[in-house]
């Protein structure tokens, strides 16, 4: 573990002369606060840096709104985006008056995920790999008023930009639902997703492979290697940071929002999971179906048997389900398959070896706060195995060759955060134990996520005026 000193030896070895100490709130946009660095004294460590709770969605009432930012001083990397040096540490919260780590704090929610798993005697590692798509734009902008709303983006790889007269369209566009993995020209965002994946590896985040992803209009992976819950939602929040800050300073805007774009992929956060005990994986096993264990087909089962309220945490928005729609190579059915990508789990079959052996839980997309999101698959999960909820048979046929008998048979999921709002009020006792998430805690998201829903019920839409103005 890292102490005082070691930072500050950094911090000198670096001229680092700034300290931005970074907290997640309750819907998972990452917060920062910035002192000076002869303010990060061992009081600031030991007991905290004061702020105003009650600003940060989420969490406290304004009665009760002081609270303390304590550095997690294994945390500390300098900032790659920062022109003057500047050190960033991730943050847990506290109570001013108790010194208790404070229930909504979503970090602490994926810490005490990972001590329940442990206290469980199951396993005593997880490891989550998520693959976070976002698209590049050139262009964004929107607006909702009273007698208004539209959104406009746009992208120079746009197939819609195939005729724009651009002095001269030198053509290469990228057409829809063909963008995987094109070499340039027309993958024009290689170079802005070696920046960024330079700027990861310099945060400590290890880069496996970056490419372009299936839509038109700039859409992007940057692949990177696993780690246990908590860390892995730490780097998330630098992926996401380095990827708004660096599309911002090449003069683009990157966004994370499921589907932006009408008529192709959006952006999912297919997530890999594995769990392991005195260093050896748990899901391997040579005999079972595509090389699952029994603890791994338990696994699955208990993530099939709650991904409807699951949803409402690791798909949290109402846009999230214009994603989960049939016939977008979206993950909508409820199954398990070894290669199928319509079904919810997929068992990836790159490697033979023991140690690779995972699940894939796709339905997830950027819009989820990755603590809570990790904390509760992995809950969900772990009621699997305990409660040994059999997943069922696989589902290896092309979801689009069944028939309507057939293909009524195969569970889905919600069709709206309404819906998955609903399930999760219905299905909570997994969350809630070990006090992992807190009754507070659920009510306080669903009350968050019951108000989006109704101000989207609420407003009129541009696709409703060119429907209904007229009819």
């Amino acid at each position: 573990m890292a102490t005082l000193q070691d930072v500050r030896q950094r911090m000198a070895a670096a001229r680092v002369h700034r300290v931005d100490l970074r907290v997640t709130d309750l819907l998972g946009r990452w917060q920062h606060f910035s002192i000076p660095a002869d303010q990060l004294t061992p009081d600031a460590i030991e007991r905290g840096v004061g702020f105003d709770g009650s600003s940060l969605r989420g969490f406290q009432a304004i009665d009760e709104s002081d609270m303390l930012l304590v550095p997690d001083l294994d945390t500390a990397i300098i900032d790659p985006t920062e022109e003057v040096p500047t050190i960033a540490m991730v943050c847990d919260i506290t109570d001013t008056i108790s010194g208790a780590r404070y229930s909504r704090d979503p970090r602490y929610i994926a810490r005490k995920a990972e001590d329940y798993l442990r206290a469980s005697g199951i396993a005593d590692t997880a490891y989550f790999g998520p693959e976070l798509e976002f698209f590049v734009f050139d262009e964004a902008r929107f607006q909702q008023s009273g007698n208004t709303a539209f959104y406009y983006v746009d992208s120079a790889e746009g197939e819609w930009n195939n005729g724009r007269d651009e002095g001269p369209n030198r053509a290469f566009k990228v057409p829809l639902k063909e963008g995987y993995a094109p070499t340039p020209p027309f993958d024009s965002l290689a170079d802005l997703r070696w920046q960024i994946s330079d700027a990861l590896a310099a945060t400590g985040v290890i880069v496996e492979v970056h490419h372009h992803e299936v839509a038109s209009g700039g859409q992007c992976e940057i692949a990177t290697r696993f780690a246990t819950p908590v860390q892995k939602a730490d780097e998330t929040q630098w992926y996401k940071y380095l990827v708004r800050n660096i599309a911002r300073a090449n003069g683009k805007v990157a966004t994370f929002m499921p589907k932006p774009i009408f008529g192709d992929n959006g952006s999912g956060m297919h997530t890999h999971q594995s769990l392991w005990k005195d260093g050896q994986p748990l899901f391997f096993d040579s005999n079972g179906y595509a090389g699952l264990s029994q603890t791994a087909r338990y696994y699955i089962g208990g993530l099939l048997a709650h991904a409807p309220a699951l949803l409402a945490i690791c798909a949290p928005s109402t846009n999230s389900y214009k994603r989960l729609v049939p016939g977008y190579e979206a993950p909508v059915n409820l199954a398990y398959s070894s290669r199928n990508r319509s079904a919810a789990v997929r068992i990836p079959t790159y490697s033979e070896s023991p140690a690779a052996k995972r699940i894939e839980f796709r339905p997830p997309d950027g819009a989820a706060n990755p603590y809570l999101a990790f904390a509760a698959m992995l809950m969900a999960g772990l009621d699997g195995v305990q409660r040994q909820i059999d997943p069922g048979d696989p589902l290896d046929r092309n979801i689009y060759d069944l028939g309507p008998d057939e293909l009524a048979r195969v569970p889905h999921v919600p069709h709206t955060l309404e819906a998955a709002l609903d399930a999760l009020e219905a299905d909570r006792a997994f969350l809630l134990q070990g006090d992992v998430f807190t009754a507070d805690v659920i009510d306080r998201w669903v009350a968050f996520k019951r108000e989006e829903v109704l101000g989207l019920q609420t407003r009129p839409t541009p696709y409703e005026y060119e429907r209904y103005f007229n009819g």
